[in-house]
């Protein structure tokens, strides 16, 4: 039977291979774009791989190396410890210290703080060196008082080329006291403390008793080292007895250093210690 193509059957058929077409060409497009997208993983894993390896081998070149000269003094790793990298929360693997100069961190006593300036010397000792002494300078105070300690922390630099000395040490240090005025010291035993205070009994120009308030700047034991109170002019009575009062005539023999007569014991004028230079322990 003869159909003409114009007819619904023709139509039809016509219809159905355009749709395969259509089918076919979308399978070609949907497998040329998986193709890429393969292609694409595929090279980014390449690169990926590429990058890993760089980088192992990066890590298996690398160097610490720091900015100056110096000795470990520190080593909190070791061969086959487990490094994380970028992370800031665990101990550091190494500390390296440059010992060529080392800075001593000493706490002073407040009274002392204006005798102790800056360029001043001072001498240190170490227990592990007993017949030597190495000089140091300070450099710097911290211009405070701590409230618990009522010291002022000051830092000296101490010369280490040769390397022999240790950070972290202890050391002993004695620190040139630069004052205005030349100190006064007298013996303990002329000290009066009573309900006036504290008091000097000293002989006037008359041969009389003459009390001073004294202000205490160091007590060094069997001697006093005066702030205030005192002139090196005074004879002070070194034993005062009791009940001795302001007034009280004392007649001096043997020249200006024993008293007789009302008063017994002895009477020197106040130390100078203008020789040398006054040093702290």
């Amino acid at each position: 039977m003869f159909t003409d193509h114009g007819s619904p059957v023709s139509r039809r058929k016509l219809g159905i291979f355009a749709v395969v077409a259509v089918i076919a060409a979308l399978l070609v497009v949907v497998t040329g774009i998986r193709a890429r997208e393969d292609s694409s993983v595929k090279k980014a894993a390449v690169n990926s791989g590429q990058a890993n390896v760089e980088r192992l081998e990066a890590l298996a070149g690398y160097k610490i190396t720091v900015p100056f000269d110096g000795v470990v003094t520190a080593r909190d790793t070791d061969v086959g410890a487990l490094i994380n990298a970028g992370g800031g929360a665990g101990p550091a693997m190494f500390v390296i210290s440059d010992i060529s100069k080392l800075r001593v961190y000493v706490n002073i006593p407040q009274t002392y703080v204006p005798a102790i300036r800056i360029g001043a010397k001072a001498v240190i000792t170490m227990p592990e060196y007993p017949n030597r002494t190495f000089p140091a300078t300070v450099e710097a105070s911290s211009q405070s008082v701590d409230v618990s300690s009522g010291t002022t922390r000051m830092q000296l630099g101490l010369d280490n080329a040769s390397g022999e000395l240790m950070p972290g040490g202890y050391a002993n240090v004695r620190m040139s006291l630069q004052r205005d005025a030349v100190p006064l010291h007298i013996p303990a035993s002329a000290l009066i403390f009573n309900q006036n205070g504290l008091r000097v009994a000293t002989v006037g120009p008359d041969d009389k008793v003459l009390f001073k308030t004294v202000t205490i700047s160091r007590d060094l034991g069997r001697t006093i080292e005066l702030a205030s109170g005192l002139s090196p002019e005074d004879r002070v009575i070194i034993a005062p007895p009791d009940g001795l009062a302001d007034g009280d005539p004392v007649r001096v023999s043997g020249g200006k250093e024993n008293i007789k007569g009302d008063v017994k014991g002895n009477t020197n004028k106040p130390e100078k210690v203008s020789e040398k230079q006054d040093v702290k322990g």
